[in-house]
């Protein structure tokens, strides 16, 4: 017996030795970033929500339950330092613990290649930002360290891991609007499908929680985080509206004046870059506003929308494809905006944000440059998810199935904009883009996945580079298009 617990202590010795290069490695990167860029960089969105942490009143056009945690966190400091504290605690604690793993079993180019993740520029700048989609992916990247940590040892997580994972991956489904796509389908891979051995078995259960915790979702911003409901749900119909009354000559909107229509057409305000021109005043606020914000109903809203769809499908498949074509950035002109990191802060009166050093205007310079490679095509990331699904299928064991519950979040969150995006911004894709390269490394590393699958899988993924390549070259006309400033529009524009 002592003889067992003297091997069995030693055993541990040696893996805590083989690991520990690679726990100091992400340290340091983790310092060096804290370096670059904190306490973090504050955009539009999170100016608003620090104000709304700040004077106690919330709204739900983003998500409460980040405003209600900053909150919490200005007891301890005010500002953004906490926030990005723990943002990047948790993206390089979970690529920690990844690395580690590997570095445990004395796989040393997997374990580097997790760390150079954390540290692709494009990634890393979004990682730094004071945002929901970065917040998004620290904890789903945390959540996932902590499951390694220990699965890919076969051994079982401790409870408190376990609450801690759970709970961040809760928070990640809450803080942003459309992460129940990416977060419902990697808790139930991630967790090995608990009593659900067929695949319809598995498709059903995921389509059932997503649909009730979209249903919950708005109940909890309400009655919960006493958060003003401000109509968030109806930019979604109004932009499918909008788009299908273009696309289909219709003469105007439900709720919208003719003659309001016809302006916004003579302007050019539809767009299937993104849904913002009918939400801006200077541009064509006239049609939000007369279409839902000045009257919000979201069940007559949504029941204008589906019967707009069902009289026009054709426009409204239309719309859609184009839009998931531009969010995906496929077949897309050169130099698409709301691809790089911000250098610096949007200016505030709340003292968000500092000057940038020369680490951080290092980081965005080569952020750009990455950004215009195929490793920041989101379409690319999305088909690398997908071949990864299709090679592993069969393949059993903890390494395999951690790898495929990231492929599998990273390709529901990409699919997912088909239905429910109305804007472009490469941010959107943080996650799914990281998760699929950290899904690449795990199951490439098992040399066990299907090589004809593989092969076919590579050839698609090298022609679709070589199709956006071309695109970018100037086959293909840029999706973005400035839109003028308007005039204030001539009332009325309500239709009676």
């Amino acid at each position: 017996m002592g003889a067992e617990k003297g091997a069995v202590t030693t055993a541990m010795e040696g893996r805590s030795r083989a690991s520990a290069p690679w726990f100091v490695s992400a340290f340091l990167l983790f310092g060096a970033t804290l370096a670059m860029r904190f306490p973090g960089v504050a955009m539009y969105d999170s100016v608003a929500q620090y104000e709304q942490a700040v004077d106690g009143t919330y709204a739900d056009w983003h998500p409460p339950i980040m405003a209600r945690t900053w909150s919490l966190l200005l007891h301890l400091h005010s500002g953004s330092a906490p926030f990005f504290f723990l943002q990047m605690l948790f993206w390089w604690g979970g690529l920690a613990l990844i690395s580690a793993a590997f570095g445990r079993r004395a796989k040393h180019g997997p374990a580097a290649l997790v760390l150079l993740v954390g540290i692709a520029p494009l990634w890393l700048g979004w990682a730094t930002v004071i945002l929901k989609d970065a917040q998004m992916a620290c904890c789903l990247v945390g959540a996932a360290g902590l499951v390694a940590h220990w699965r890919l040892d076969e051994r079982p997580l401790p409870r408190w891991a376990l609450a801690l994972a759970l709970l961040l991956i809760a928070y990640a489904t809450l803080v942003r609007g459309n992460a129940v796509f990416a977060t419902i389908p990697f808790a139930f891979a991630l967790f090995d499908w608990p009593r659900l051995p067929k695949f319809w078995h598995k498709g059903a259960a995921v389509l059932a929680v997503i649909g009730a915790v979209l249903i919950i979702n708005p109940l909890l911003n309400l009655y919960f985080f006493r958060a003003e409901h401000t109509g968030v749900e109806n930019s979604l119909p109004l932009y499918d509206a909008a788009g299908i009354a273009h696309l289909a000559h219709l003469q105007t909107l439900p709720g919208l004046a003719p003659e309001g229509w016809a302006r916004a057409e003579q302007k050019g305000c539809y767009t299937p870059y993104f849904w913002n021109p009918y939400g801006e005043d200077a541009q064509c606020g006239f049609v939000g506003d007369a279409v839902i914000f000045d009257h919000l109903d979201d069940r007559r809203m949504m029941a204008e929308w589906a019967g707009l769809v069902a009289h026009h499908p054709l426009a409204y498949a239309e719309h859609r494809i184009g839009h998931f074509n531009a969010n995906l950035r496929f077949w897309v002109g050169p130099g698409e905006p709301d691809a790089n990191p911000p250098l610096d802060s949007e200016p505030n009166h709340d003292g968000l944000g500092v000057a940038p050093n020369p680490g951080g205007e290092g980081l965005i310079a080569a952020a750009k440059l990455m950004a215009v490679s195929p490793l920041g095509w989101p379409f690319a990331w999305a088909i690398v998810a997908a071949g990864l699904l299709w090679a592993s299928t069969g393949l059993t064991g903890p390494q395999v199935r951690l790898g495929r519950a990231l492929a599998l979040s990273a390709l529901c969150m990409s699919a997912s904009f088909a239905l429910v995006s109305i804007a472009s911004d490469l941010r959107y894709h943080l996650w799914s883009m990281v998760a699929a390269a950290l899904a690449l490394i795990l199951l490439a590393d098992t040399r066990a996945l299907d090589r004809r699958r593989s092969f076919i899988a590579g050839g698609v993924l090298i022609g679709a580079i070589a199709l956006g390549t071309v695109a970018r070259l100037g086959l293909a006309a840029p999706v973005y298009v400035p839109l003028p400033a308007a005039s204030p529009p001539p009332a009325p524009l309500t239709a009676h």
